[in-house]
């Protein structure tokens, strides 16, 4: 082995200096807050939701084992939409509890805060497997054409571009522009060790599990409800069991100690990207 290879990994981004969200304050900020709205996404469906800077919304299984993606946009510019890339980078393969969600460039700032995730406990299995990835892309009806031939219309990528279509009123071929990867709720997901490929195996997820955000702006929302229901066996197909998820927002009572709504990133372009 070249001894180049046996050097150790240096991490790419060190985040020492990354400012750390007051968990705590959001979530004692948090205590009586009410409901707001409730939208149930049906199983191979996706549905669009809004929340505003300083609510909180929640996703949870309701009827059985389910996973879902999601999309998150700046309400107010679509141009700014989750960065599932480098919250990879700079969080994980996986996110949880604590971990935020990062914006596009060129805003890169925090578009919502993980306050409470009920399947933290999981964390990653002997196979490499882990909860909640930021490294799928999200199902779609072109790679599903490309290694099946078949043309299938409720993958994620499909669902996900309807509930935008529906939701800001626009032609389809127009709203599928604004879809991108997304975070894998309660996917349970990795790397095989041979191959280094991605996998999917059986969500952990049941009924009363859910993950919960702190809106850190005002957020334009979109959730499928997968298609390949737990994910243990097949993906974008109607052979699974499917199974509605149930997003609630909630008003906040109070602002949390300290916070304020995220500023863009303070790169200065004048001289160029």
């Amino acid at each position: 082995m070249p001894r180049r290879a046996s050097l150790p990994p240096v991490i790419c981004y060190p985040v020492e200096t990354l400012p750390r969200p007051d968990i705590a304050a959001r979530r004692a900020a948090c205590e009586g807050m009410t409901r707001v709205q409730t939208v149930v996404v049906p199983p191979r469906e996706a549905l669009s939701f809004s929340v505003k800077a300083g609510q909180v919304f929640r996703i949870t299984s309701i009827e059985g084992p389910q996973v879902g993606d999601l999309n998150l946009w700046n309400a107010h510019d679509l141009s700014e939409r989750f960065y599932s890339g480098k919250t990879r980078a700079l969080h994980g393969t996986h996110v949880t509890k604590g971990h935020q969600l990062w914006s596009s460039f060129p805003t890169l700032r925090p578009m919502a805060t993980i306050t409470r995730d009920t399947l933290n406990w999981y964390r990653f299995d002997e196979d490499g497997g882990g909860i909640h990835d930021v490294i799928g892309t999200r199902c779609d009806p072109y790679t599903h054409h490309l290694l099946s031939g078949q043309d299938y219309h409720h993958c994620c990528h499909s669902n996900l571009t309807r509930a935008v279509a529906a939701h800001l009123n626009l032609p389809v071929q127009e709203a599928e522009a604004h879809v991108h990867d997304v975070l894998n709720v309660f996917m349970c997901t990795g790397f095989t060790r041979e191959t280094q490929q991605y996998f999917m195996k059986a969500s952990p997820v049941t009924p009363g599990d859910y993950i919960e955000f702190f809106a850190e702006i005002d957020l334009l929302g979109a959730l499928s409800a997968c298609p390949g229901g737990d994910c243990s066996a097949t993906h974008s197909s109607d052979a699974a069991q499917c199974y509605p998820l149930e997003i609630t927002v909630y008003d906040v009572p109070r602002v949390p100690e300290g916070w304020v709504p995220p500023q863009t990133n303070g790169y200065d372009r004048s001289h160029g990207t």
